[in-house]
C-alpha cells in the first residue's frame, strides 16, 4: 500500500508542496516584502535626484551583473529551455521588469505617498481574482473575509484613522500609473506560476532581468537625450546598489520561489505587509512616529492575513 502524503499547499499548477516546505514559502514572501518597502522609501526619497527610467535602468544593470556570475552556468545548461520558451520570457520580462517598476517610479513622480501605498494595496486582490479566473482557486467565506480585514487594516494605516483625511485624497495622472503597475504585478505574477517546471527558477530570473533591461535601454537613451543621464554620487549609488542587488535579485528570487511553492494568491497576501514594514522602517531610519492608530491598523492586517491563510481552499 502507497504511503498517503499530507499536503500543506498547492503550488505551482495546483502540483502538492510538502508540508515542511510551506513556512519557507510564506518566509520568502515576507523577506520580499520587507526589501520592497525600502525600495519604496527610496523611490519617494530620491524622486527628485533620479528620472524614473534612468532608476529602473541603473536597478536592473545592477541585478544582472550580480546575478550573471552565479546563473551563469545554469542558464546555459537550461539554453534548450530558453529558447523553446522565449516568448513566454519576454511577456514576463517586459511585465515583470520593464513596465511594472518603471510605473511606480513614474507614479512616484506624480502623485502623492499615500496614493502610491493605497492603490499599491489593491495589487493582491487582482491576484487572487486573476488566480480564480485563469486557475479556478477557491475563493471561499474565510479567505474572503480576511482580504477585507487586511484592506480595513491597510485604510486605516494609510490614513492614520481619519476619514477626513481618506475623503480629502485628490487624484492625478500617476494614480493611473500606479493602478496599471499593480495590474501588471498581478499579470507577472500569473506568469510566474506558469513557469515551465523544468526550467531553473535562476535561470528564468537571469533570462527575464537581461530582457527586461534590453527593452529598457531604448527608453532610457530617449530619457537622457530630451533630459538627462543619471548624476551619481555616494548617496545615489548606495540606493542604486539597494534597488539593483536586494530589491531586484534577493526580492525577486525569493518572491518568485514563494509563488511555487505556496502559490500565487498566499504569496500575494502577504505583499499587503509592505505598509507595515515601510512604517516600521520610516520610524528607524528617519525617525517616523509611530501612534497606537499604527500599532492598531498594523495587528488588524496581521489579523487577516493569518484568517486569510487558515482557509485550506
Amino acid at each position: 500500500m502507497k504511503r498517503k502524503i499530507s499536503n500543506g499547499s498547492r503550488g505551482i499548477l495546483g502540483q502538492a508542496q510538502p508540508n515542511y516546505l510551506v513556512p519557507m514559502g510564506y518566509l520568502l514572501a515576507v523577506v520580499a516584502t520587507i526589501i520592497w518597502a525600502g525600495n519604496f522609501i527610496i523611490a519617494r526619497s530620491f524622486n527628485e535626484d533620479i528620472l524614473p527610467v534612468g532608476l529602473a535602468f541603473w536597478r536592473w544593470t545592477i541585478a544582472v551583473i550580480t546575478l550573471t556570475p552565479f546563473a551563469l552556468r545554469v542558464t546555459v545548461e537550461d539554453w534548450k529551455l530558453v529558447k523553446k520558451h522565449l516568448p513566454y520570457l519576454a511577456v514576463s520580462a517586459l511585465s515583470g521588469v520593464t513596465v511594472f517598476n518603471t510605473l511606480i517610479y513614474i507614479a512616484g513622480h506624480t502623485t502623492q505617498a499615500m496614493n502610491l501605498s493605497l492603490i499599491a494595496a489593491s495589487s493582491p486582490i487582482f491576484i487572487v481574482l486573476m488566480s480564480r479566473l485563469f486557475y479556478g482557486e477557491v475563493i471561499s467565506l474565510t479567505r474572503a473575509t480576511g482580504i477585507i480585514v487586511v484592506v480595513i487594516g491597510v485604510l486605516l494605516l494609510i490614513t492614520g484613522g481619519s476619514l477626513e483625511r481618506l475623503l480629502s485624497i485628490s487624484f492625478a495622472i500617476g494614480d493611473l500609473y500606479m493602478l496599471l503597475a499593480a495590474i501588471i504585478f498581478a499579470g507577472y505574477t500569473m506568469l510566474v506560476k506558469r513557469k515551465p517546471p523544468a526550467m531553473r527558477m535562476i535561470t528564468f530570473n537571469l533570462c527575464t532581468f537581461s530582457l527586461g533591461l534590453l527593452f529598457l535601454a531604448p527608453f532610457y537613451g530617449l530619457e537622457c537625450w530630451i533630459y538627462h543621464p543619471v548624476v551619481l554620487n555616494l548617496s545615489i549609488m548606495l540606493a542604486l546598489l539597494y534597488v539593483g542587488i536586494l530589491s531586484s535579485v534577493v526580492a525577486f528570487l525569493a518572491w518568485n520561489k514563494a509563488i511555487i511553492i505556496i502559490g500565487p494568491s498566499r504569496t500575494a497576501l502577504i505583499y499587503y505587509l509592505i505598509p507595515v514594514f515601510s512604517g516600521i522602517a520610516a520610524w528607524l531610519i528617519i525617525g517616523e512616529e509611530i501612534s497606537l492608530v499604527h500599532i492598531f491598523s498594523m495587528s488588524i492586517i496581521i489579523s487577516g492575513i493569518i484568517i486569510t491563510n487558515r482557509t485550506t481552499s
